[in-house]
This record gives C-alpha cells, sequence and structure tokens, in this order.
C-alpha cells in the first residue's frame, strides 16, 4: 500500500507530555501601599493569573520550577527576597512552593546591578550626545548579557518534562531556547490596570500643564 504523502504524523501523548514548558506571568511592581482603586485592580489581577494557571496546570500538569525577575538566589532565601520586593506575585510563588516546586535563582547579581545602574545613569537626563551614546551602548550590552543569563539559567535548571513559571516584566528581550514551549498568561485584568494608569497619566499631564493661575 502506498504512503500517504504530506500526511504529518502528530506527536504522542508522551513526546507533549516530555517537553519543556514554561508558563510566563507578566509582572507588576506596584507600591506597598495599595490604596482605592489601584488596589482593587492589582488584587483583581493577581487573583485572574493564580485561575489561569490553575487551569494550565490541570491540563498540562504540576510546576516544578519557579523563577522570578530580580531574584539571583533560589530557595528560602530568595523566597524572602520575593515576599520583600512585591508582595502580591509573592502569594503566586508561595502557592506553587507549597505544593513542592523549587525557586530557582534566575539573575546574576553583578550583571543585575550593572544593568541597573546603567539605566539609572540614562534616567538622570544626559545632555552630551557622546557621552548619551556611549551609556546607552554600555545599557544596551549590559541588558544583552543579563538576558543571555536568565536563558542560560532556565535552560539550565528545567529539565526534560518539566512545567516552570517565570514572573517577569513585559518587553524583555529574553530568547528562550528553541525546545521550551512558552505559555503567556495574560488576563483580562493586566489591561485594565495598563488603561487605569494610562488615564491617570493623561489627567496628571493636564494638571501640570494647566498649572497655578498667575
Amino acid at each position: 500500500m502506498a504512503q500517504e504523502l504530506g500526511k504529518i504524523e502528530k506527536p504522542s501523548v508522551e513526546e507533549y507530555r516530555a517537553a519543556r514548558k514554561l508558563f510566563f506571568v507578566p509582572l507588576l511592581f506596584t507600591p506597598k501601599q495599595l490604596e482605592g482603586e489601584l488596589f482593587e485592580r492589582v488584587f483583581k489581577y493577581w487573583d485572574q493569573v493564580e485561575g489561569q494557571l490553575t487551569n494550565l496546570e490541570l491540563k498540562l500538569g504540576i510546576v516544578k520550577k519557579v523563577y522570578h525577575e530580580l531574584v539571583p538566589v533560589g530557595g528560602e532565601e530568595g523566597s524572602k527576597i520575593i515576599e520583600e520586593l512585591n508582595s502580591t506575585s509573592y502569594g503566586i510563588v508561595k502557592a506553587r512552593l507549597d505544593k513542592g516546586a523549587q525557586l530557582e535563582p534566575l539573575e546574576d547579581a553583578d550583571l543585575l546591578t550593572e544593568a541597573m545602574d546603567w539605566t539609572k545613569c540614562l534616567a538622570i537626563g544626559l545632555q552630551n550626545q557622546k557621552v548619551f551614546d556611549k551609556v546607552y551602548e554600555a545599557y544596551l550590552q549590559s541588558q544583552k548579557k543579563r538576558n543571555e543569563h536568565i536563558a542560560k539559567m532556565i535552560d539550565n535548571t528545567l529539565k526534560e518534562g518539566e512545567i516552570g513559571i517565570l514572573l517577569m516584566r513585559e518587553g524583555h528581550q529574553v530568547q528562550f531556547p528553541a525546545d521550551i514551549e512558552v505559555f503567556y498568561v495574560s488576563p483580562p485584568g493586566l489591561d485594565e490596570i495598563k488603561r487605569w494608569l494610562r488615564t491617570r497619566e493623561v489627567e496628571a499631564e493636564k494638571e501640570a500643564g494647566e498649572g497655578p493661575e498667575k
């Protein structure tokens, strides 16, 4: 019997489960003292994140590894850093750790602080173009090295068949290994927060533009 041309064999269930998977959660850094509408929106967002992660775990399996931006150490020490750094994302992390997941170090401390320092230099408002170009190039190089390190850490610690969670800000340029399936967690609460923040910014700009009457 002739072989059917153009037929694509579907991967077996075993092959699919063996693939490494990463749930990417957009990270929001918020003030420690949340009030009013922002408080409601932020906690609504993380509730929705938890719901989507739970559904993914029911379909694909339990999370085994946790990665969090700005955290260069794993284990209990890393967990304490997250709790101090961003209490809202800590709830997501703790829920997985309580179920047996392992918190892995994501950042290299030296690369992280270098990138942060170059960012601060750009933020002060440099006036000389040559100086700006040099600082900006140094910033790009430091971010490139940092992103490469993050990808390497995930590649080295996320084993075959395992599922991980990465909590990191949007807009990153990390190139994940090709054999890792990335699932983007983006509940509607994220867009609500973005719209709310843009509205507040526009209102603040209008108030600043009007200024006090002379």
